[in-house]
This record gives structure tokens, sequence and C-alpha cells, in this order.
């Protein structure tokens, strides 16, 4: 980037910053979300809700389902 560039785009500055932060916000709950371990884990979290009778039958075969189809895709 030469001067006069650099200088005239200095004022896009901030929303680069804002930018940048976003894409690594996304980035990060891209990963936290197919990340085989963070899916395993609420597998068993959701195995426990439902032991507990904290969770319907039909909304644990629909979280468990969602949860595999994760899993299966990562």
């Amino acid at each position: 980037m030469g001067l006069i560039s650099g200088v005239l785009t200095l004022p896009l500055a901030p929303v680069r910053g804002v930018v940048w932060v976003a894409d690594q916000l996304a980035r990060a709950a891209d990963r936290e979300l197919h990340d085989p371990s963070v899916i395993r884990a609420r597998l068993v979290a959701l195995n426990h809700e439902f032991e507990a009778g904290h969770l319907g039958k039909e909304a644990f075969e629909r979280e468990e389902e969602q949860l595999l189809d994760l899993l299966y895709a990562s």
C-alpha cells in the first residue's frame, strides 16, 4: 500500500478493525460448533438431561439427531 492510498483509506481503518474482529469471532464459533469433542460433550449432557427426566423423548430424539448429524458432518 502506497503512502497516498494509505492516507486516503485511513478513515476506513476502524471499519477494517471491526470486520477483522467479526471474522475472528465467526471462525471461533465455527470451530466450536464443528469440534467433535464439543459435540460429544453436548450428547453426554443431553443424555443426562433425558435420564434425569428434564427432557421428553421427542425433544431428546430431535436434539440427538441434530447433534449426530453435526458429528458425522465434521
